[in-house]
């Protein structure tokens, strides 16, 4: 595998070929709301979505305009409103806001796929959408792609962006990935929304499974409330102006491309989790010598999610029992007698005996920025990583006035 490099500023607009925008449409009353990613051409793409049951009119349409070519030229998002649970009206603003976005640049209606994020049940002021869609310039500058990722925020106290880069059949082939996510994250492909950009070149069906491993490894290991969103998409665009060789499995540097698009994913997924509604801090949970990679996945994604843990967390209160009494109700295979638990470099547990440790130590850990805590069941080979973040005060106070 060859070596894989972060960009510093990186974002979606990093690999070759692809622009972006953002503006105010007047749907919110000062930030923008609007945004678009554009590819000079158009690109291979591949996606995932929500596993609710109500899954948005927007979902619907970029499944539509997916099933065509599986190819993408543009994706319109707006912020401010989520069009889910909005019946026959909301699919046919979906389908108009894609027309508009695809007579506006001259493209085939199924070269644009759509999202939206905001409150559920709510119709999209669709004279502010088409308006604002007119307004939309992008461009391949890092001003742009702020415009874009201010664009695409709710509750979020922050924009999320990263990218990286390797050489692969000798060029120099680019991932990039800009996000949104901070409440109702729970995602089972929340409300989440990522986009990934590649210069890269690979067929949509690669692509596809890709994305799929590599999202059950970071965005679905997520967990900021327990809430799965009606909108969570995740949609990678490969427009292949590298100039690579064909990606496919089989290709030498394969891992280089799959390393790149997880980096990249694990980084916003983390972001997601560090920007929960009304959290102070990271929690990052790694599970070692399970069965296999997916209990390891479930047990670790089953502590970061407790609200015990959480709590504990944001209170500073070293009370390991909370992580212990949360691998013993995951659905997983456990030996009570083989535990080792540490917090940060302190471990507390071992082959589920109390060791020495100073919980004066692990208060003063848990006032820092990130927190991360280690398992090890002593059964197997399997290993899973999840990450979330604690529940303070504050998260009850953002989603009692969400509307207001």
């Amino acid at each position: 595998m060859s070596a894989i490099s972060k960009i510093q500023q990186g974002s979606l607009i990093s690999p070759k070929g692809f622009a972006a925008t953002g503006v105010n449409s007047g749907v919110r009353e000062t930030r923008n709301d609007l945004g678009m990613i554009f590819s000079e051409v158009p690109a291979e793409s591949a996606a995932v979505y929500t596993t609710s049951h109500f899954q948005a009119a927007p979902i619907k349409v970029t499944q539509d305009s997916l099933s065509v070519e599986q190819k993408l030229q543009a994706i319109l998002v707006n912020s401010g409103c989520a069009n889910a649970c909005t019946g026959k009206q909301g699919l046919q603003d979906a389908y108009q806001s894609r027309k508009s976005l695809a007579e506006k640049f001259h493209l085939p209606e199924h070269y644009v796929a759509v999202a939206s994020t905001g409150v559920i049940g709510e119709h999209l002021q669709m004279d502010k959408i088409a308006s604002g869609i007119q307004k939309l310039q992008p461009a391949s500058d890092e001003a742009s792609a702020e415009q874009f990722e201010t664009a695409i925020l709710t509750t979020d106290l922050a924009t999320k962006k990263c990218a990286f880069e390797a050489v692969i059949d000798g060029q120099t082939v680019t991932v990039g990935g800009a996000a949104k996510g901070s409440g109702m994250i729970h995602p089972n492909m929340a409300t989440m929304l990522a986009f990934i950009t590649t210069d890269a070149l690979i067929s949509a069906e690669h692509l596809q499974t890709a994305l799929r491993q590599v999202t059950n490894q970071t965005f679905n290991q997520i967990t900021v409330d327990g809430d799965t969103s009606t909108n969570d998409t995740v949609v990678v665009m490969a427009n292949g102006l590298a100039g690579n060789n064909p990606l496919t499995p089989d290709h030498p540097q394969w891992d280089t491309f799959m390393a790149m698009l997880k980096e990249v994913s694990a980084i916003l997924a983390k972001k997601i989790a560090r920007d929960g509604e009304g959290a102070t801090k990271l929690v990052e949970v790694e599970v070692f010598g399970a069965l296999n990679d997916q209990e390891a996945q479930v047990a670790a994604k089953e502590v970061v999610g407790s609200n015990l843990v959480k709590t504990a967390v944001f209170g500073a209160d070293a009370n390991w029992g909370r992580i212990i009494s949360a691998v013993g109700y995951a659905d997983i295979t456990v030996n009570p007698e083989t535990i080792d638990i540490a917090i940060g470099d302190q471990t507390i547990l071992e082959q589920s005996e109390v060791v020495a440790y100073s919980e004066e130590q692990i208060i003063e850990y848990f006032k820092g920025e990130t927190v991360k805590i280690s398992i090890h069941l002593h059964l197997g080979e399997g290993h899973g990583m999840a990450w979330g973040c604690d529940l303070s005060y504050d998260y009850i106070k953002i989603n009692a006035s969400y509307r207001t």
